[in-house]
């Protein structure tokens, strides 16, 4: 088997390792935007406002175009477990939608036989060859989106880790701002003190934040310690506290707030899957379980990666694949042509 990354021995010598301190969170929060949507359709349907939850997950609805590993349909239908990519990118405040690299991409799996969830965070620069676009290699994980969009990026996150993945959700975080003040503003606890773009905050001192000041709280990346890595847990704490605001039943009766979803999420789940995963799968979000793939910071010819050992990508494999009652199985490799993903089940 060809061990991935497979580098010259030059370019083995021009690198800077550096190991990343793992870092813990509690919530996932591009789940959390994915379950306010289902909570605004259901409590639209239950409202018997049918026809206005069909248009507005129409609106969100975007098509992966590609075979998916496993019939989704049948999937949710005998409910079993489940997988969706969720991504995150920072387009829409320079005037573009759902374009460029994705600065957070994280396996989200839904198991509502075992009441459990399990998320796990990728590293956006782990060195891959992206599927379909292997003339590039070496390649950052998050470029996947930009070559081809979100079936590129499903594809080579199948192909790296081994596992199947039924569905995608991207969240432009661009619109941070304007979803933010949709619903009245967020209060957090800043986890460093700095200044950026015109605003200052202190550490562990609450503060309620517009959204402007939440935009420059989450943008911020070069005066943090933790650089990338700390900017994605300081997304996650304000995307967090969007979605709590959101579940509010102020927020769901706010046409401003939907508006707001329907520009900022994009998702192949469907209406009659929305409905679904409302009615069997909201058991599952009882107890959750999060970790992320850790890699070694490499500089590689001049350009930064993330190297992750392969004893440490069959750890998140195995973690992943009994999540969704799979068997055991190698961990993937995306320089190999074969493109076939093990689902066999338990």
């Amino acid at each position: 088997m060809v061990k991935e990354p497979e580098l010259k021995r030059s370019e083995l010598n021009k690198r800077k390792k550096k190991v990343i301190k793992p870092l813990k969170h509690k919530y996932f929060t591009a789940f959390l935007f994915v379950f306010v949507v289902l909570l605004g359709i259901f409590f639209l349907y239950l409202g018997h406002l049918y026809k206005d939850a069909q248009e507005m997950t129409t609106k969100i609805y975007s098509s992966s175009k590609i075979t998916k590993a496993r019939n989704t349909q049948n999937l949710l239908k005998e409910g079993k477990p489940i997988s969706i990519l969720l991504m995150g990118t920072d387009t829409g405040a320079v005037g573009r939608s759902f374009k460029g690299r994705t600065d957070t991409m994280i396996v989200l799996t839904l198991n509502p036989q075992k009441k459990k969830m399990t998320i796990v965070s990728l590293p956006r620069d782990a060195l891959v060859a992206v599927t379909g676009y292997k003339q590039y290699y070496p390649s950052k994980l998050n470029s996947a989106y930009d070559y081809g969009g979100s079936g590129t990026a499903i594809k080579t996150v199948q192909n790296y880790l081994n596992i199947p993945i039924d569905f995608y959700a991207t969240i432009n975080m661009g619109g941070l701002e304007n979803m933010v003040n949709a619903v009245g503003g967020i209060t957090v606890k800043p986890l460093l003190t700095f200044s950026y773009d015109g605003h200052s905050f202190v550490k562990n001192k609450k503060t309620h934040m517009n959204g402007s000041a939440a935009l420059a709280y989450v943008r911020m990346r070069h005066s943090d310690p933790l650089g990338d890595y700390g900017r994605q847990q300081r997304q996650r704490q304000v995307l967090t506290k969007v979605a709590q605001n959101g579940t509010k039943l102020k927020s769901l009766l706010k046409e401003r707030f939907f508006k707001e979803i329907q520009k900022q999420l994009k998702t192949d789940i469907t209406f009659n899957d929305m409905i679904m995963l409302a009615l069997k799968y909201r058991v599952a979000t009882r107890n959750m379980t999060s970790d992320h793939l850790q890699g070694e910071a490499d500089l590689v010819s001049g350009i930064s990666f993330e190297a992750v050992p392969e004893t440490e990508k069959q750890r998140i494999t195995n973690l992943i694949r009994s999540s969704l009652n799979l068997e055991t199985a190698t961990t993937g490799n995306t320089l190999l042509n074969s493109s076939s993903i093990n689902t066999t089940e338990k």
